[in-house]
């Protein structure tokens, strides 16, 4: 595929996830994606057959996105706090704009074939998640820049926090001050 076919999948690819951010997986349909983007039904059916191959791409984008980032940050020797207050100021600020939330498309999607699902990507996105966190964690602890903690107990903090609380802003008030005591207490446990 050449430059401009990978730009017109990308511009696909950032239109859809605000419609999905904004109604929901369940609400979003071709037609839509078409309407956002500009794109004759032709043109958007020649890089995507469904609003569901859409949708797996955005996350599995989102989630390769996160993992290379931070292993770049490792293989260039930053500093394992920054790179996890990093990490943790972006959190809190996805934890604030329930605007921008995938949260809700993400529990449609996923709930639609149950979690024992053989190709369950968001338990393979999990793993990665799991995996990418417990390689910055080590890093850490190696570098004598982390505690040496329990690495499941300190990853399951990590991501069913910063996502139950991405859930919740999407369906209450959320008082901005709850980000910020679980990145303090994140902070606790691992920093030094």
């Amino acid at each position: 595929m050449g430059k401009k076919g990978e730009e017109t999948k990308q511009l696909i690819k950032d239109k859809a996830c605000f419609l999905f951010s904004q109604k929901g997986y369940k609400n979003v349909t071709m037609k839509d994606i078409c309407l956002e983007t500009n794109l004759s039904r032709g043109g958007l059916y020649r890089h995507y057959d469904s609003t569901q191959q859409i949708f797996m791409e955005i996350i599995t984008s989102l989630v390769n996105k996160q993992d290379t980032e931070i292993s770049e940050k490792i293989k260039h020797g930053y500093p394992a706090p920054q790179i996890l207050n990093e990490i943790l100021e972006r959190y809190k600020m996805e934890m604030l704009d329930n605007s921008a939330s995938l949260s809700t498309a993400i529990y449609e999607f996923f709930s639609m074939n149950g979690p024992n699902d053989k190709n369950n990507i968001l338990l393979k996105q999990y793993i990665c998640s799991v995996e990418t966190w417990k390689n910055l964690i080590t890093y850490g602890v190696q570098r004598g820049e982390f505690k040496n903690v329990n690495l499941d107990e300190i990853i399951d903090i990590i991501i069913f926090s910063y996502q139950g609380v991405r859930m919740y802003s999407q369906i209450m008030p959320l008082d901005e001050k709850i980000p910020q005591r679980i990145i303090n207490h994140i902070q606790k446990i691992l920093l030094v």
